[in-house]
């Protein structure tokens, strides 16, 4: 969804540049674009808040009454100003775009680690150590379990991929015999 991006982009930009210079305001942004981006994936929500029966000040209300966590006058200005343009669904995007300029500017990023099997937290660490030696980068790691693997594990690191997988092995041994 290039397209939802796209318009996520400047709202993560300026959310990001009001916040660069305070690592406090950072997380606190961060925790926050997290917890709006859950709440508009949720279906009543997404519904209520492009019903055509409610004008903005009832869905600002709507949604600002939703958030857990308390809201500073930027955050709720914010809000206003996505249900105003119609962006509060861009939310997730938005958030998305946001973690990925955090995480750019900590030197850090997000490793999508995949294995076959269930890893341990002691080879998941002695991976990432060698992920980071690679990547030069301070990673944070996610991992998931998907048994199509059948063997060895897929990182994805921003736009790169290693997949040492049993799976892409035999996917490449096939399209070889297949040249």
């Amino acid at each position: 969804m290039a397209e939802l991006s796209t318009i996520a982009r400047p709202y993560a930009e300026a959310v990001f540049a009001s916040a660069r210079d305070d690592q406090e305001a950072l997380a606190s942004w961060s925790t926050l674009l997290s917890e709006l981006a859950q709440l508009v994936s949720i279906d009543e929500v997404r519904e209520a808040l492009t019903d055509p029966r409610l004008n903005a000040a009832k869905r600002i209300e709507l949604f600002t009454g939703l958030v857990k966590s308390p809201l500073s006058a930027a955050a709720r200005n914010f809000i206003e100003l996505l249900i105003d343009n119609d962006r509060i669904l861009v939310l997730p995007q938005v958030s998305e775009q946001f973690e990925l300029l955090k995480n750019e500017l900590e030197g850090t990023a997000l490793a999508q680690i995949t294995s076959a099997f269930p890893l341990s937290d002691e080879q998941v660490q002695q991976l990432v150590a060698g992920l980071e030696k690679k990547f030069g980068l301070k990673l944070k790691p996610v991992v998931t379990v998907d048994s199509e693997l059948i063997g060895g594990v897929r990182v994805v690191v921003g736009d790169q991929v290693l997949d040492t997988s049993v799976q892409a092995q035999l996917a490449r041994m096939r399209d070889t015999l297949a040249a």
